[in-house]
């Protein structure tokens, strides 16, 4: 996605310090949201059962977590937000010595001693109103509608609505039950497996089988129309308010061709299947989740105005959901490759080339600030357009080294070789020295490691790549 998942409107918060994380057997996973993660186990499976009422805002759940323990520790912990109660806890069928919920984490004491290597199953009963948190990026998390509600948790905001281990490093498999008024739809990750319904409440169980980071876990929930768009390169649906099937066929009329584009360019769609969700309500900017995007209202006008924005969302289904950052300073790998999927849209519809997008983007980065490293731009600025524009820039500048041969087949072994995976910089620069004769060192050191503007790229040689038709 561009940025957090705010409504139309919110105060933009005020920059805060960078966190500094302390050392110790407990370290931080991640410095940049040294609060979130945990150590001690490995997360493989949510089982998720929400019970959730619209009208009041009231969630009653229970989460199972599966993990494997991976060192002997006589405490572990969740990641869960205070507006949860918790009512109960076990480990492994049996209530533990003691359990406390303290500044968003839920800390359990097993009974018995875990050894390393066995499975460690918690399940927590909790219930309470979901709330978005507060944070430098804006609202995340579990957010209510006019009618109904959104889940937009990048970065750290999976732990309003269920217990986990909220780091992208921690992917797992999902089964999430939502039970929520009969009027509504509710969608979430994965596949649909069955849909009940009992007096006024209906049931949806979906099964998400590739591993997916938490922050990418998504429940979305309001009086949609689903239908099936399109079957292939993989099936498409669309979920909107009635009202906005005309507006969605225009605007999101040339999706189908887009995927085939970035099939082509990116390797096979990673997922089974691509939904595109429009709410009926506005949001600053489009969100993203594993297998489907979320759009406002606002992007869904029938003007075709915000195509690039379409692409970006779908882009990141590969760089950014598939291949997914191991640690936030890198989130490059998932904003510069999606951006720059945008200007590779225009190019191979009869649009403006990338390289002319790229000089439009260059021209509006030299007026600019230059206080930012693309590779390291701490977590006040990880969600800065420069990061996108100038990690676009990035990737324009090795396509122009490498040449469009080798520069494709790099980024479809990148998606092939680390799919459904966690990834670092260093790895994409490692790969890339593959298909290079010459080292790329400078490269990296001039647009990643460095504030000041490197160069204009020059404009990249290789093959021609052909334009789809208007459809």
């Amino acid at each position: 996605m561009d940025t957090s998942g705010r409504l139309v409107g919110a105060v933009k918060p005020l920059k805060a310090a960078r966190p500094v994380a302390p050392l110790g057997p407990d370290r931080p996973l991640d410095p940049y949201l040294p609060t979130s993660g945990n150590r001690g186990y490995r997360v493989s499976r949510y089982e998720l059962d929400l019970n959730y009422k619209v009208t009041a805002n009231r969630l009653e759940a229970r989460a199972t977590v599966i993990a494997t323990a991976t060192d002997v520790r006589n405490k572990f912990a969740l990641d869960l937000t205070s507006t949860m109660r918790v009512a109960k806890v076990t480990v492994n069928g049996r209530r533990p010595q003691k359990y406390v919920h303290r500044d968003d984490k839920l800390t359990i004491t097993p009974a018995a001693t875990i050894p390393t290597g066995a499975v460690l199953t918690f399940t927590v009963h909790y219930s309470g109103s979901p709330a978005p948190r507060n944070t430098m990026w804006g609202d995340v998390g579990w957010e209510e509608l006019g009618e109904g509600s959104l889940v937009a948790s990048q970065p750290n905001g999976a732990p309003t609505w269920f217990p986990c281990d909220d780091h992208p490093g921690s992917k797992a498999t999902y089964r999430i039950s939502i039970t929520t008024d009969a009027p509504f739809l509710a969608v979430a990750n994965g596949t649909l497996l069955k849909k009940t319904t009992k007096s006024s409440r209906t049931t949806w169980v979906y099964e998400q089988p590739e591993p997916m980071s938490t922050y990418l876990a998504t429940v979305q929930i309001g009086h949609y129309e689903f239908r099936k768009v399109a079957s292939s390169p993989v099936p498409q649906y669309a979920v909107h308010p009635p009202r906005l099937r005309a507006n969605f066929d225009r605007d999101f009329g040339r999706q189908k061709q887009m995927l085939e584009v970035f099939t082509r360019l990116f390797g096979p769609y990673p997922f089974a299947h691509y939904t595109a969700l429009v709410t009926a309500d506005d949001l600053e900017i489009p969100l993203e989740a594993q297998g489907l995007s979320v759009f406002g209202a606002n992007f869904c006008d029938g003007t075709r105005s915000e195509e690039r924005l379409v692409a970006h969302e779908l882009a990141h289904q590969w760089f950014g959901n598939s291949l997914t950052l191991r640690r936030w300073r890198d989130i490059w790998l998932h904003e510069g490759f999606a951006c720059y999927a945008e200007w590779l849209w225009s190019e191979n519809s009869g649009g403006p080339t990338a390289h002319h997008l790229a000089e439009q983007a260059y021209s509006g980065l030299v007026g600019k600030p230059r206080d930012i490293v693309v590779g390291d731009p701490g977590p006040v600025d990880m969600f800065d357009d420069r990061i996108y524009k100038r990690g676009a820039l990035t990737v324009h500048a090795l396509r122009s080294r490498l040449g469009d041969d080798s520069f494709f087949t790099l980024l479809r072994t990148w998606t092939a070789e680390h799919r459904h995976d966690n990834v670092t910089t260093e790895q994409f620069t490692d790969l890339a020295a593959r298909f290079s004769d010459t080292s790329l060192r400078s490269l990296w050191d001039e647009w990643l490691t460095v504030p000041e503007l490197p160069p204009m790229p020059a404009p990249p040689l290789g093959t021609d790549r052909p334009s789809i038709t208007e459809g």
